[in-house]
């Protein structure tokens, strides 16, 4: 068993680089076989979840090199193949191959997902939109199977009854080798919205309105590799100025496009945590004197749900009553009962997650649930006097790069260790 062993109460001082998004690269990575030839993606994050991406596709033939965070991915000689289940299970977004088989064979059969659990996430949205576009679905026996006539795909307008950016992501992979105009409305528009489709434009495809709600897509039928560079991962970038803000003394964070994040920077301001914003970094001075606050998620570019637990244990520093309600991941609470074994004042009440600080945490046995989850732990930990041990740290593995790494040259005392 993994497990992360942190020494806290150390402070921390120095410089961290932000990786390329962990959204975007489990996107770019499936979106990447619809050219017939190779593609290289700069800024691809070390995680896990990358990894079980390129075994993916070398089982269905495409070759594949990762090395210095640059993937090079050529699908020259790629075939329909079913997806292998076992990676499936463990990886939530190998559901982008359905968009990407589907607009690239017309045909797919994708185990259904896995990844964090945080309640129900139905791929109905996925499904109503590839079916628009003229595809047949079936779901039997754990796998998805899509399939088209011999005419192939047709554009079509698409409502999303809910704003999602997977189901967005997974019909613009299917559409942009549909015959004639796809219309998605009431389109999500996230920053990795935009990457995934600057890299399909430079491929070939004609995509507009790529960060509104109405993407416009003319289909194309043939699709050329290119060179593309990720964009750095907002969430990665939240978590680290948050732990900054919670153990550091004066921490520059870099590589950080601050307008993807100004729902977090405008909501730590709010509170008291004082910071210099450069052109593609921001220090992060100690927080003194913090303000207790309200967080509530909402889609971009209001404040995102991935970052209500890594600034979880920045409010329990702050002098009052803070709530964080989650519209998103309503059940995106099991990170509550783990800090309350580390003595914080903290606890759920229906949906939402009441705090009293100000609080001191002390060094316990916890498990992360989640990703998420995780890194609010790892944060934690680095506050907390004595040794915190976090176990399912696969969890944190599959999202955060050199975490350890990270924050060993910031000064942690933190470490990855296997027990029997």
């Amino acid at each position: 068993m993994k497990k992360f062993v942190i020494n806290g109460g150390r402070t921390l001082k120095g410089e961290v680089t932000i990786n390329g998004a962990k959204n975007s690269a489990v996107a770019l990575i499936p979106a990447a076989i619809l050219a017939d030839s190779p593609v290289i993606l700069e800024g691809v994050p070390d995680i896990d979840d990358v990894h079980s991406l390129k075994e993916i596709l070398e089982i269905m033939g495409v070759k594949v090199t990762f090395e210095n965070n640059e993937m090079v991915i050529d699908p020259t000689d790629m075939k329909s193949t079913p997806m292998p289940s076992g990676k499936i299970s463990s990886l939530r977004a190998s559901y982008y191959f359905m968009g990407s088989l589907l607009g690239k064979f017309g045909e797919a059969v994708v185990g259904l997902p896995g990844g964090c659990f945080l309640g129900p996430r139905p791929i109905d949205l996925h499904m109503k939109g590839f079916e628009a576009l003229g595809a047949d679905v079936k779901m039997e026996n754990g796998a998805t199977y899509l399939n088209t006539t011999e005419d192939g795909l047709e554009g079509a307008r698409i409502y999303m009854d809910m704003v999602s950016v997977g189901a967005t992501i997974n019909v613009m992979l299917a559409a942009v080798k549909a015959k004639g105009k796809t219309v998605i409305e009431n389109a999500a528009r996230e920053p990795e919205i935009i990457d995934v489709a600057t890299l399909l434009n430079n491929m070939g495809a004609k995509i507009r309105g790529a960060g509104t709600d109405e993407i416009r897509i003319e289909g194309v039928t043939e699709m050329h590799g290119c060179r593309h560079s990720i964009i750095p991962d907002r969430i990665e970038a939240g978590t680290y100025i948050a732990l900054a803000a919670a153990a550091g003394d004066g921490i520059l964070v870099k590589n950080v496009i601050h307008e993807h994040i100004e729902s977090l920077i405008s909501k730590l301001e709010e509170i008291g945590v004082e910071m210099e914003i450069g052109e593609d970094s921001v220090f992060v001075h100690p927080a003194k004197n913090l303000k207790a606050t309200d967080v509530k998620t909402l889609p971009y570019p209001g404040f995102a749900t991935d970052l209500q637990q890594p600034i979880t244990p920045l409010l329990l520093l702050a002098q009052g009553e803070s709530m964080i309600n989650d519209t998103i991941y309503q059940k995106r609470v099991n990170h509550i009962a783990e800090l309350a074994r580390m003595g914080a004042k903290a606890k759920v009440q229906g949906n939402t997650i009441v705090i009293e600080g100000p609080n001191k945490l002390r060094g316990a046995e916890v498990v992360a649930s989640d990703l998420r989850a995780g890194a609010c732990l790892v944060t934690a930990g680095l506050m907390a006097e004595g040794e915190t041990k976090i176990t399912n740290v696969e969890y944190i593995l599959r999202g955060y790069d050199s975490i350890i790494e990270k924050l060993t040259a910031l000064g942690a005392d933190i470490k990855l260790v296997n027990e029997a």
